[in-house]
């Protein structure tokens, strides 16, 4: 968990990320709020920082005067700039996942094609119900909400925040995935082309067995809009 700081910093020399701290706001500017933490430099917390969710006044979250509990986002001691935010990090950087590691993580929500795991970093990942193994045809089957499994890191893409995984915790298979395409369902198949078609491409697939776009597209949207609310 993000840092849980029992004694006030002295200086900006001792301030860390993730370090919690308790502050006042001094005043707001149309990009965020400056706090006073009891340091010889205020910090301050960016619009963006705010809330999980948009802020579009910095007025409508806090007020000149209002007690704040705020993390340490970064420090430029050199510089004096302390940046702070309030909402809490996690507590698993992107930077520490890598791929075939085996994590532990929660079960936080199920749907028909996979189920969603909290690893402790910004979004939980997603595992896919073909890495449950074979003949499943029932997430529920398999794990259950509030369950805590061990998962592999499948696939990682720090750009677009998604984490694959997999029950598999064995070591990735040498064998070219193409080589089991045809046994693919075709919910595999889309699955995997909401993740590989950048956004704004058109699909690639030979209009002979193209699908109508806006079956791909719908099932993009439920696929994007599950990873955004699945914490």
């Amino acid at each position: 968990m993000p840092e849980e700081s029992t004694v006030q910093p002295t200086s900006i020399e001792e301030l860390r990320p993730k370090m919690r701290l308790t502050g006042k706001v001094t005043r707001t500017e149309l990009y965020g709020a400056f706090v006073n933490i009891g340091l010889e430099r205020e910090g301050m917390v960016h619009i963006s920082r705010l809330a999980n969710r948009r802020v579009n006044k910095v007025t409508d979250k806090v007020q000149p005067g209002d007690t704040v509990t705020v993390w340490v986002l970064d420090v430029n001691p050199e510089a004096g700039r302390i940046g702070l935010t309030m909402v809490e990090p996690a507590e698993v950087d992107w930077d520490e996942i890598q791929e075939g590691q085996i994590r532990k993580g929660k079960v936080v929500r199920i749907e028909r094609y996979g189920a969603f795991v909290d690893l402790g970093a910004e979004k939980p990942g997603l595992l896919h119900i073909r890495e449950m193994g074979q003949y499943v045809r029932n997430v529920s089957d398999e794990v259950k909400e509030n369950q805590e499994i061990e998962v592999r890191v499948l696939r990682l893409d720090r750009h677009k925040r998604q984490i694959d995984l997999t029950l598999d915790l064995g070591e990735a298979p040498a064998a070219d995935e193409e080589d089991a395409e045809p046994f693919a369902s075709s919910m595999e198949l889309a699955f995997r082309k909401a993740q590989s078609t950048p956004a704004g491409a058109k699909p690639s697939t030979p209009r002979k067995n193209r699908r109508p776009r806006a079956q791909d597209d719908d099932f993009e949207d439920i696929y994007r809009h599950a990873l955004e609310s699945g914490r």
